[in-house]
């Protein structure tokens, strides 16, 4: 175990890390910091695009479906509980770093969907599927990097994706209704397997209707405590940006904190609440029926800048202007109680079952996401759909054992598989850059001259590198 620890330590810090935000600065300086002077256009492209009725054509999901689905998994437990902790470790400069993290990676969510489109193929049964295997198999030419992204995803979404997420459904039941864990686990089980039977079909509509209510649930109850607290909004802010660089100092030394902590965890945190640069959310977008690869990406930049820059500012500001964080206090709340109390000082009970509830769903909508992940790669070892029946067995028994249990141990291989899965995805990124920038570039400009066709994406004649 002590063998485990140092060797995930060893990939993300500071190497890991490091080639993230080097990703997401290639794809910004290559598009010109689209994500901030093209700010107007993947807005319109995205939010202005639903009160356009756009239509989807075929049997793939739509643009929308596929960022609920892949949101399921992003706005996972980690937007609640992992932004708390990194303000106890890192203190409040960890969230300048995550802000800057989530800035670049709202290029790399952009690059890694673009290819997903790009790459997609037929599904089996019907549908559509891409995602880093095809990028990787079809673009980089690469089926052993394919294979290496697939077999990394399976240990994933079973620990990260499901046992980790039960964990945290059972134990907010417990915590705000007293319900047992073992029932909890079999409410869960069966709910996830209802859904799972379905197909992306199912996942996607579940996915559509769940994300936005619990988005609005949460924001909707930050903004009240922000709202209550509003005096204090300022002081905070400057103290993310004081503490970003000299953490020490702005606290007097009391807390410990480096600007290499603040950093490690910032960075950290940004890149697990949106998983640009991981590669497993392109698989839901991989699935979506569009006219052009690019639109798909313009959806992958708002997803980051969803999940990261506004749930996660929403929870760390929340814990700031409320008072209940306090650093010189070694006994201090952290994690999904630390933003429960938050919640509470301004909302009272309702606050923290507010908190409870949403928890709860961030964590449920999780493990259907990720249950997709593990069905798409599983298909592409095999070849079809003839595990898939197993796969599914083995991911409900894992989702009622996460109830029951806690999964502390788990974390080390959740980060070691996403260190896997992050590692040849990251490196297609880097590969395929030119390809990716010039695919959004063309796009950009057919926009401004209003000359986009209306024929979806896959019966265009295909990119000669897809031949």
């Amino acid at each position: 175990m002590e063998f485990l620890a140092r060797l995930t330590d060893f990939i993300w810090s500071p190497w890991l890390l490091g080639l993230f935000l080097l990703t997401g600065l290639v794809y910004s300086l290559g598009s010109g910091f689209f994500q901030i002077f093209g700010f107007r256009l993947w807005l319109r492209s995205t939010l202005g695009s639903l009160f356009h009725g756009r239509k989807k054509a075929g049997d793939g999901l739509s643009s929308l479906q596929a960022l609920a689905t892949a949101l399921a998994s992003t706005m996972g437990t980690g937007s609640i509980a992992g932004v708390a902790t990194a303000l106890t470790l890192g203190g409040p400069g960890a969230v300048f770093w995550m802000w800057i993290s989530a800035l670049l990676a709202m290029m790399t969510g952009c690059g890694e969907k673009l290819l997903a489109v790009k790459y997609q193929r037929p599904a089996p049964g019907g549908g559509l599927q891409g995602g880093p295997m095809f990028y990787l198999r079809d673009g980089v030419c690469s089926s052993l990097l394919a294979g290496w992204f697939a077999l990394a995803c399976l240990p994933a979404t079973l620990a990260g994706g499901n046992l980790v997420q039960s964990s945290s459904i059972a134990l907010s039941l417990e915590a705000a209704f007293g319900l047992e864990r073992v029932w909890a686990g079999v409410v869960t089980t069966l709910l996830a397997g209802l859904v799972m039977v379905g197909g992306i079909g199912r996942i996607a509509k579940v996915s559509s209707a769940l994300v936005p209510a619990m988005a609005l649930l949460y924001l909707g109850s930050g903004a009240l405590v922000l709202a209550g607290n509003w005096r204090a909004i300022p002081e905070a802010v400057e103290l993310i940006f004081t503490c970003a660089l000299s953490p020490s100092a702005a606290l007097g030394g009391g807390a410990g904190w480096t600007v290499a902590s603040a950093l490690r965890y910032g960075v950290a945190r940004g890149v697990f609440t949106n998983e640009a640069g991981l590669g497993t959310s392109a698989m839901a977008h991989g699935a979506a029926q569009v006219d052009h690869p690019a639109r798909q990406g313009m959806w992958g930049v708002f997803e980051v800048f969803l999940s990261t820059l506004v749930v996660c500012t929403v929870t760390a500001l929340t814990i700031l202007v409320s008072g209940v964080w306090e650093p010189a206090n070694p006994s201090m709340l952290t994690g999904a109680p630390l933003t429960a109390a938050a919640f509470g000082s301004v909302l009272g009970r309702a606050g923290e079952g507010v908190v409870a509830l949403s928890l709860l769903l961030f964590a449920f909508s999780s493990i259907l996401g990720w249950s997709y992940y593990g069905q798409q790669c599983l298909r592409y070892l095999s070849g079809g759909d003839r595990l898939l029946p197993a796969y599914r067995t083995v991911f409900l028994a894992c989702t009622l054992a996460g109830a029951l249990w806690e999964p502390g141990a788990i974390w080390l291989l959740v980060d070691l598989s996403n260190a896997l899965m992050a590692l040849p995805n990251l490196a297609a990124l880097l590969m395929l850059a030119p390809e990716a920038l010039s695919t959004l570039r063309q796009w950009t400009e057919l926009r401004h001259a209003n000359l986009t066709s209306i024929l979806p994406f896959h019966q265009r004649k295909p990119h000669p590198d897809m031949l």
